[in-house]
């Protein structure tokens, strides 16, 4: 079990409830291997279908042969796909993705906005009733947004009512709006991370920082520091290669503090071998702590 400071706002009946789901996310180690399956909504079907994607990734079902036969720490994904595919994989751990919105409307027409979509009362009836392993639940804020105020205020009720229930949070937070200058400033991401904090979420997602259009470890250092008790992982990015891709991800952990990753296209865009080969390498150094080394074997 995991060395975890339980939030006072987990009552105390649900406490045992909070550390078995932060462990079963986690396996203990404190760090996180989210793979992120939300991208339907977020990014259409641009991520799933087209040159180069294997004809696995159009099917949602995808995502969840992924999930089921490879190492990860839970498959976020809005309610609607859990409730739909759930049944034939209950084995797989599950965070609900609670808002979504698509990229159409772009920063230049207007600021994003996305609301929330489900209750934390209604994933829980659903877990509940069909024994799903429902460990969780993330919101994504965009922070500088002219409706920054009203997403805080719906993600701090989210947070305080998943903890009620003994469920994990995870915030994706990203600096966009018109307001915002650069996205992926180190200060502001240490900002955003800050403002996780502040909300009581356990995990805070967050996109790598950039300084002078380069990114490195030592950058993510302010931002962990900001984050204090809320553990902070990074967005997978675009996509890249394996090789620097586990590279990248070690050093976010080991040098630049990073309590683990959240990857999507960088997982199911890849047939279900090669699906499964990453995972395992990207599991093996987030949560089992392998060298880089040891995790790029793993893809052999």
């Amino acid at each position: 079990m995991s060395d975890i400071k339980v939030p006072l706002d987990v009552p105390k009946a649900m406490r045992e409830a909070y550390i078995a789901n932060y462990d079963l996310i986690t396996a203990g180690s404190g760090r996180l291997m989210l793979f992120a399956g939300d991208q339907k909504i977020e990014h259409l079907n641009d991520d799933f279908y087209g040159a180069g994607i294997p004809e696995d990734d159009a099917d949602p079902e995808h995502l969840f042969r992924i999930a089921s036969k490879a190492n990860i720490g839970v498959l976020a994904a809005q309610l609607g796909l859990v409730v739909r595919y759930a049944m034939d994989y209950p084995e797989v751990p599950y965070l609900v993705k609670m808002n979504s919105k698509s990229h159409l409307v772009n920063v230049s027409q207007k600021d994003p906005v996305s609301p929330q979509l489900w209750s934390v009362e209604q994933v829980v009836e659903i877990a509940q009733e069909h024994g799903i392993k429902i460990a969780g639940i993330g919101y994504t804020i965009y922070l500088g947004s002219e409706k920054e105020a009203d997403m805080l205020a719906e993600a701090a009720q989210l947070i305080n009512e998943a903890h009620f229930y003994g469920l994990v949070t995870v915030l994706w937070i990203y600096p966009r709006g018109k307001a915002v200058g650069d996205e992926k400033d180190p200060h502001l991401i240490a900002g955003a991370a800050g403002v996780a904090a502040c909300l009581g979420s356990d995990f805070v997602k967050v996109n790598a920082p950039k300084k002078d259009g380069k990114s490195s470890p030592e950058l993510l250092r302010e931002a962990v520091l900001a984050a204090g008790r809320t553990k902070l992982v990074c967005a997978g990015g675009s996509a890249t290669t394996e090789e620097k891709f586990i590279r990248e991800l070690y050093e976010q952990i080991n040098v630049g503090g990073a309590s683990g990753n959240a990857t999507g296209r960088n997982i199911h865009q890849k047939s279900l071998d090669e699906a499964v080969k990453f995972c395992n390498a990207i599991y093996a150094v987030t949560v089992e702590g392998k060298s880089a080394e040891e995790a790029l074997k793993l893809l052999q």
